[in-house]
């Protein structure tokens, strides 16, 4: 039975968006299932202590601008620290993942996630706008418009609820988070002790 990485993320973070690849490439490497659950880390904040990027202080704003500048150029990966579409409600962008993840199954998935999370940072796509997430999943050679019309069920909301509610049991309080046999990473910043996880 191959190992589990549980996958913790919001389509909107950052540094999601710059562990995302790696995660991809090393749990195809050790051979390592991933299971997404995207989930709503607005709900996390009020209960973990953590803070909305707006009501940070103002040399924690200043130091992510710098983290994220660094990371990008030290993994080669386009950022942009001032993207038009963020802040950005990301909530219907994961429910079209975790309804793409029901439809066609994990990697499709997990493809649709990169090309959202690269919409925001690399593209300057509005993912809350629904034609934009249509094309999206339409540009994988998914049927957007009925994947969309999924995402808006009651089956896929209360997936969403229920990865929220193991996200607060877990402990999490920020995205990304990885969890491999029970142990808990938050940041892509740890993929490297991740990667020591998968190889145990």
């Amino acid at each position: 039975m191959s190992k589990i990485c549980e996958y913790y993320f919001a389509p909107h973070s950052p540094f999601a968006y710059l562990g995302h690849a790696r995660l991809t490439a090393l749990a195809k490497q050790y051979g390592v299932q991933i299971v997404l659950k995207p989930f709503d880390l607005s709900k996390i904040f009020p209960i973990s202590g953590g803070l909305p990027l707006a009501k940070r202080s103002p040399q924690r704003q200043a130091y992510r601008l710098q983290e994220l500048q660094r990371w990008s150029a030290y993994l080669e990966q386009p950022l942009n620290l001032q993207p038009t579409y963020f802040p950005v409600h990301s909530d219907d962008a994961a429910k079209l993942i975790i309804a793409t993840q029901l439809a066609h199954g994990t990697q499709a998935a997990l493809d649709l996630t990169a090309a959202i999370m690269r919409g925001v940072w690399a593209e300057e796509k509005n993912i809350a706008d629904t034609d934009t997430l249509i094309a999206m999943a339409t540009a994988l050679g998914y049927d957007g418009k009925t994947l969309l019309k999924s995402a808006e069920t009651v089956s896929v909301e209360a997936e969403f609820v229920r990865f929220t509610d193991e996200a607060i049991a877990a402990n999490v309080f920020g995205a990304p988070w990885y969890i491999v046999d029970g142990e808990g990473y938050w940041g892509q910043d740890r993929l490297d002790f991740v990667e020591r996880a998968f190889a145990k």
